[in-house]
């Protein structure tokens, strides 16, 4: 006799179908380039950081990937013609800050610029030798808004602010209609020819020699530094050289292969005096100052 309270096992249906997990693949990956969103240079796959402009990775903007149109960011615009993206949020300015300025009268965490909501403001956090917007000195920890064509100094490092679809150059207002003149225009001589001031030194090399202007003047393997250095092992934005009362002045800007000077490997990001006798190596080049 069967017993009504026992469990009982059911026949299986051999026409039932049974759900089973199907098969896992993993998928193939493909490594690509990694195209910086402000220089729209190609770096390697796996890199933290832009190996020409230094933008981090990580920090920037969420909607750009490989291939996207360009980002457009507010800029910091330095003497030299430099950008300096500002991205969103507090950027920290100094020469270890998120915008890294290689100047020695800038302090290594020297201001902040914020960017919220396409507003700009600048904070000095107590720097050394001070903040300046178009001349006007700072209060430490009080911010002051920024606007297109504001010229704002770092301890004497000056730098413009431009926004996006801007440049630092002052914009007028095009028209096609003629100008009235107040006066008919009188009779000139004929100008010079040429009205370059002369340089004040020359880089020279075995087969290389670039005139170095008073001021300063950034050197590397693009065509768009003041001395462009045709050499694989110079870096994009290798280095700046600078001409003043006091002499000459080198600092290299975190080159991948180095500045040498007698041999000596300089310190990224500081400012070291070079003389006409001393003797520069920057990647296979082997460089003087020739002070005409």
């Amino acid at each position: 006799m069967v017993d009504p309270h026992k469990t009982q096992s059911l026949p299986t249906d051999p026409n039932k179908t049974i759900a089973t997990p199907g098969p896992t693949f993993e998928a193939t990956v493909t490594i690509k380039p990694i195209q910086c969103p402000v220089c729209k240079t190609f770096n390697p796959a796996g890199v933290m950081f832009c190996v020409d402009c230094g933008l981090i990775f990580d920090r920037a903007l969420p909607d750009d990937a490989f291939g996207a149109p360009k980002v457009e960011l507010p800029l910091l615009v330095d003497a030299s013609g430099r950008e300096h993206p500002i991205r969103p949020g507090r950027n920290a300015v100094g020469r270890d800050g998120d915008i890294a300025l290689a100047d020695p009268r800038v302090s290594r965490k020297h201001a902040a610029i914020t960017l919220d909501n396409g507003r700009l403001s600048l904070e000095d956090v107590g720097s050394t030798n001070g903040t300046t917007v178009n001349g006007e000195p700072l209060l430490p920890g009080k911010a002051v808004e920024l606007h297109p064509g504001d010229k704002v100094a770092f301890g004497g490092f000056e730098a413009t602010v431009a926004l996006p679809g801007a440049r630092p150059s002052a914009t007028q207002s095009v028209s096609r209609k003629t100008a009235a003149l107040d006066a008919p225009p009188a009779a000139e001589a004929a100008a010079p020819q040429n009205l370059q001031p002369a340089p004040a030194a020359h880089l020279v090399g075995a087969e290389l020699r670039l005139p170095i202007p008073r001021g300063r003047s950034t050197f590397g393997s693009k065509p768009e530094n003041d001395l462009p250095l045709p050499d694989p092992y110079v870096s994009g934005r290798h280095g700046v050289i600078e001409a003043d009362d006091d002499g000459f002045w080198i600092t290299d800007l975190g080159s991948t292969n180095g500045t040498f000077l007698n041999d000596a490997r300089l310190e990224p990001n500081r400012r070291v005096r070079v003389t006409p006798d001393d003797v520069l190596r920057i990647g296979n080049l082997e460089l003087r100052i020739e002070v005409a």
